[in-house]
Parts: C-alpha cells; structure tokens; sequence
C-alpha cells in the first residue's frame, strides 16, 4: 500500500475522543501534519486556507468544542470527527464554487443564503448542521469536478498518484484514503459516492432517495441527487447515518462482532443481476464479484443470480436523460451570463439537456418508481435481503483527465434506494489490473437503510 493511504477509521477513533484517552489536539494535528506532507501532491483540498491557518482554526474549534463538553459521558456521538466538504455544500466561512470558475457570489442563492457582495457563507447547509450539532468539525472544503459533472479537477487517487481518485466525489475520497479526515460529503447523480469510494479502497453510504437533506446544496438534478458520506469502513457509516439520516429507525438489528453462523441467519440470500446491466463491467470487476460470491457462499450465504435488468440500455437512456433535462434547468440563468466559463462537457451536458422532448422527460421520472417496484418484487419472490453488484467497471484508470465510468451506479442510483459500497482489496482478486481497489455495491430496498448498513457491517467483517 503506498504510504499515502493512512486510514482513520472513526468507528475506532471516535470512541477514544468521546472518553478522553486520546486527546483531540493530538488527532487533529495528526491530520493536518498528513495533509502538509501529501495535499501538495494529491490536491484534494481547495487553497482557502494555508496550513498554518488551517491548523489555527481547527485547534480553536476544538478548544471549543471540549469547552462545551467537559464532561466525558455527555459528549455527542460524532465528538471530534473531522470531516472534508464537497464543493457543493454551503459551509460557513468558506466560498462555494462547484468546483466551476464561476464566481462563488452567484450561488447564495442557489443554497438558501443570499450574502451580496460576499463570496463566504453565513450558514452552512443542513447535513454539514447536522454532523457540527453532533461535534464534528470541518477540515475544510474538498474538490469536485465541475457541478458534479465530468469536469475533473487536480485530485490524485492517493494509492497512486498518477491514477484518478473518480468523481465527482473525487477530493472526498482522497482525503479519507490520504488520512486528512475521517470521513467526507459526497453526492451521488449516477456514481459519485460508490465510484471514487471503491477507487480509493474505501466505503460510501448512498442513502434512498431524498432521506438525507440537500438543503444548501447546490443542484445537479433535483431528481437524483443523493446526499452521502464516505468513510474507512462500514463500522464508520454505522456511527455517522443516525446523525445525518431522516427519520433513522436506532432498532434495526446491528451485529457489530457478528459470527458467521449469526450473518448467515440475518442476511439468508442474496441476489446478484447477471445480464446485459453485468455485461458492463470488465473482466477484473467480474472475477471480484465471483470471489465475492464464493466468500459468501463458503458461510452459507445463498447467491442466486438473476435477470434484473435486461433492457439496462433504455434504463441507462432514461437516467440520463432525466438528469440532463434538470441540469438545463438549474443552470439556465448561470449559463446565460457565463457561458464561457464552462468546462466543454458542462456545456454540452446543458445542451443536451435542452433538447429532451418533454414527453420523454416524463416517462424517465415515472421509470424511476418502476424500477424501485421491480427490483423490490425480485426480493420478494426470492426471499431475499439485498443485492449485490460491481461498484465499478474496473479499478481506477490512468491520468486525471477522467474520472472513470459510473454506468454501474446508474440504475440503483436512477431507482433511489439505498446503496453501500465496500472494499474488497483483502479477497482473491481484490485489486484490479493497475494494482488498485476494486469494491462492491450493497443495494437494499427503499427506506431500509438502516437494515442496509447493519448487513454491510456484517458483511465487512466476512470480506475482510
């Protein structure tokens, strides 16, 4: 593993901060002296600080932070987690520029707070809310590629720096693999938070449609995008979902130290779509998820394999079409104004997007309920708890020119129901043809993420 990758899982780091055992002055600088060494040349983080500045903010947000919670037993659960924020999230003292060249002034609006004349934040959006309220603190603001689309920025994948990180999640995922925070924002349109996560060997919580807040977030499509998190481990969703989720059932059963006799029983079977939606995939990603089956059917796990998605070409058009047509319309008065400001592939997303006849529009967004029904009647009939499927195509590819493929996120993104990713770099056949990560996605049906993260921390354990 390069040096570079230094993961600080919070499931176990959290529990140390909260008692008192390890200070919290200690853990930040432990951070910060990582990102002084590597942010030069993995660049996940944006310039609005200098690390001296960094450093002097975050330590006096600690000093606050354990002067309002002295007393060890009354500290909030996510007490000292260090988090990254995509671009996108209002965040207050910072500008948001969506990784774009536009000026940050302009997107007050966008997020809820009109501020003239300043391009800083007066509040932050409501999931970074959440998590401050719970006792993290941020690190600061994380790379994306162009308003979530296919304009990279500078971001190297810290397994290897001449590889991509993907994206558009893409400065997140670094900076959890790079060791700079323990966890991040992503959002997810088709494949951001599964795509760079599983590139970056690590795991990303894509939650059913809508049941994290995009309040203060700037758009992409209203009607796919997916607020999230990634993270070292499934252990870590496990801490930070309760916090950030709608509505989250704390009953769900939770096996933290689960036995294989104790997975087989809560998980039973598991379905895995084997048709023209896995014929995507490349060869690397195909024997992974083998491996996977094999693992699991070695503890008593059922693996069937079934025909999900046969027709995945008019999902894959539907998807895309939909998100085109709502990013047209986000960006309509922007685009006007600064045009030339634009990455090429924003540009002609928008204009694509322009030209989707209305009909066709309306069919893509009743097709997403559709599909959520047929994926969940395929439960159903075979008795089973969850899906299982390829994050990626592969590992990430060469150069930071492209982040990579999605098309493997698509249709559990375009259904909204809740998805995990897992690294699997420990199985046979765990690392793809450039020596990288390969992961898996876990799907469950709407609303169940609770039962979602309970089964990837069981299965994490079994992947290990």
């Amino acid at each position: 593993m390069n040096e570079m990758v230094k993961l600080r899982d919070p499931a176990t780091v959290l529990p140390e901060l909260r008692s008192g055992e390890r200070s919290l002055s200690e853990e930040i600088n432990c951070l910060l002296d990582r990102v002084k060494r590597y942010e030069p040349e993995i660049q996940a983080l944006l310039p609005d600080e200098d690390n001296a500045q960094r450093r002097q903010r975050i330590l006096q947000e600690a000093q606050d932070l354990e002067a309002r919670w002295p007393d060890p037993s009354n500290r909030p659960a996510l007490y000292g987690l260090v988090i990254g924020v995509k671009d996108l999230f209002h965040t207050r003292g910072f500008p948001t520029r969506a990784g774009s060249r536009l000026p940050a002034r302009i997107f007050q609006n966008a997020v809820g707070a009109d501020i003239p004349g300043s391009d800083l934040a007066e509040t932050s959006a409501e999931s970074v809310r959440l998590l401050q309220d719970a006792g993290a603190l941020v690190l600061g603001k994380t790379v994306t590629t162009e308003f979530a689309y296919f304009g990279p920025g500078p971001t190297r994948n810290p397994w290897n720096t001449d590889h991509t990180p993907g994206g558009s999640s893409s400065g997140s995922a670094a900076a959890v693999a790079a060791g700079f925070a323990h966890a991040a924002f992503g959002t997810q349109t088709i494949g951001s938070i599964s795509r760079p996560a599983s590139f970056c060997g690590l795991a990303g919580y894509k939650p059913s449609f809508d049941r994290i807040s995009s309040e203060g977030v700037i758009p992409f499509s209203p009607n796919a995008d997916h607020v999230g998190m990634i993270a070292a481990s499934a252990r870590a969703l496990e801490v930070i979902a309760p916090v950030l989720t709608r509505d989250w059932r704390s009953s769900a059963t939770v096996l933290t130290h689960p036995r294989p006799d104790s997975i087989r029983h809560q998980i039973g079977t598991v379905l895995v779509p084997d048709d023209a939606y896995l014929d995507q995939a490349g060869k690397d990603a195909c024997r992974a998820l083998e491996a996977v089956q094999e693992r699991l059917e070695s503890i008593g796990i059922n693996v069937q394999r079934v025909n999900a998605f046969p027709r995945i070409d008019r999902i894959n058009s539907a998807h895309q079409e939909m998100i085109a047509r709502d990013f047209a319309g986000v960006h309509e008065r922007w685009f006007e104004e600064y045009h030339d400001l634009y990455h090429e592939r924003s540009r002609e997303l928008v204009e694509r997007g322009r030209t989707v006849p209305e009909d066709r529009y309306t069919r893509a967004l009743e097709g997403r309920e559709e599909l959520r029904d047929h994926l969940e009647t395929l439960l159903r009939r075979h008795s089973a708890s969850l899906w299982i499927a390829p994050a990626t195509v592969g590992d990430a590819p060469p150069g930071i020119d492209a982040t990579g493929s999605p098309i493997m996120n698509l249709p559990w993104t375009y259904a909204g129901v809740p998805t995990v990713s897992l690294p699997i770099t420990r199985l046979p056949h765990g690392t793809g043809e450039h020596g990288l990560p390969l992961g898996i996605q876990l799907a469950a049906p709407f609303n169940a993420d609770e039962e979602l993260i309970a089964m990837a921390v069981a299965l994490e354990n079994v992947l290990r």
